[in-house]
């Protein structure tokens, strides 16, 4: 087993702290970042910006130049084996004679997993795997659950009054939260590969679905120029071809997949004759190389996300406002009849953003 020193530690935090440079921009690629030392100075680092240009050990290596002989590289991910768009990272760090490599955790894309290693033992670099693996991985849940399942990571955004209402019993809901909240809501949303939702809520809001750069936090704005925003596709699920072309999300910017009887997905049917979203979001994934779906919609497709046991976390916020019971209810009948049926939640984060509430938690789903 390997052994690491607090210069590692250190190092590779940096690799890590780098590599969240790209949490807005690489999708549908992974965020990895790489710090280069020698004689335990920095002499490179760099992380992967966008999907098509240079990984994050192309900029490292580009900024130690010759100091990269004998050197140690720190990488998040390892190091990619195989030509896409750009040649493989494990070549160039061959090239520029590195010492040794140290990978934060195994790249779970089965085009790589364990060939970027051996390309570098090979060539008589000295590898090491596993340091501060559970924090690389919390980088690319949505990447490694994709490459390990071919399913994308689902997110549920969802919210309410305190007492649990999405809106008034006449449908008025605009607006339940703060504007601080609705521009968490664009943060998320700009990490995502895809929002996801339904033409009955794109026609009821006339929803444009998109990530509003001007609403984003001003912390965002600063790193991320706008005319750099990567805008998630649009999915609208669309069985009965309600949507018309006078709609905002045809007229704003970023791609659309109309989940339609002859639309851009195909429109694959259950046996109730409803979209069959288990199937839909695998084609996503293998077709359309989407690793993260955010989703926003009503309680029907919400209690139908969570009875088929989709989604991978809850994004509730809850404002300080009372509704009454008479208003429309986040997941509405679920129709269960003991408390053994009920859906429990592990809560990973309580926050308050604005007057609102953020809650992030993960449904604990029992065997079906």
């Amino acid at each position: 087993m390997a052994t690491f020193t607090p210069q590692d530690y250190l190092m590779m935090s940096r690799a890590i702290k780098l590599a969240q440079g790209g949490i807005y921009t690489t999708a549908p690629n992974p965020n990895v970042g790489c710090v280069i030392t020698r004689d335990d100075q920095i002499v490179g680092e760099g992380f992967h910006y966008r999907a098509g240009e240079p990984h994050a050990e192309v900029h490292a290596l580009r900024m130690a130049g010759k100091l990269a002989e004998g050197a140690t590289a720190y990488v998040t991910l390892e190091p990619c084996s195989h030509y896409g768009r750009t040649p493989p990272c494990a070549e160039g760090l061959i090239k520029a004679k590195v010492a040794k490599v140290i990978c934060a955790m195994q790249d779970p894309n089965p085009q790589v997993s364990g060939r970027g290693i051996n390309m570098l033992r090979e060539a008589g670099i000295e590898v090491q795997v596993g340091l501060l693996e559970a924090d690389a991985q919390a980088l690319n849940p949505a990447f490694i659950k994709r490459m390990q399942t071919g399913m994308p990571f689902v997110q549920l955004k969802m919210a309410a009054s305190l007492d649990g209402q999405t809106a008034l019993a006449n449908g008025q809901s605009q607006w339940i939260t703060s504007a601080q909240a609705r521009q968490d809501v664009q943060a998320f949303r700009a990490q995502s590969g895809a929002i996801l939702s339904t033409s009955q809520t794109v026609i009821e809001d006339n929803a444009s679905l998109n990530v509003r750069w001007d609403d984003l936090p001003l912390s965002i704005q600063a790193h991320y120029p706008a005319e750099e925003l990567r805008q998630p596709v649009r999915v609208i699920l669309d069985r009965q071809n309600q949507l018309s072309a006078d709609l905002k999300l045809f007229q704003t910017a970023g791609d659309r997949l109309i989940v339609a009887p002859g639309g851009d997905v195909e429109c694959l049917l259950n046996d109730d004759q409803q979209i069959d979203l288990r199937a839909t979001f695998e084609m996503l994934a293998k077709q359309h190389n989407i690793n993260h779906i955010w989703v926003e919609a009503g309680a029907t497709l919400a209690r139908s996300l969570m009875q088929q046991q989709l989604v991978d976390e809850v994004v509730l916020y809850q404002a300080p406002k009372l509704m009454g019971s008479d208003g429309r209810g986040l997941f509405g009948a679920l129709g269960f009849q003991e408390m053994s049926q009920v859906i429990e939640l592990d809560i990973t984060e309580l926050k308050q953003v604005g007057r609102d509430i953020r809650i992030l938690a993960k449904p604990i789903y029992k065997e079906q």
